[in-house]
């Protein structure tokens, strides 16, 4: 999967620190997610349920 250019949040810093989520887009199909510090596991999900996380994460998370 390293074919995929990963990318960060502008929010994550490069200073060594690990702990953050990076994207990577397959052109068309799904978004790529891993963790930083776990670049071996990676999930695959629909743009849409992606943003739909995104927005629950921007929103609080209210049940």
């Amino acid at each position: 999967m390293s074919a995929n250019p990963w990318q960060k949040s502008s929010f994550s810093s490069n200073d060594g620190n690990k702990d953050c989520l990076e994207l990577a887009s397959t052109g068309g199909g799904p978004l790529l997610l891993r963790e930083s510090d776990e670049p071996e596991v990676v999930i695959a999900s629909h743009p849409m349920r992606v943003a739909a996380l995104l927005g629950a994460i921007k929103g609080g998370l209210r049940p």
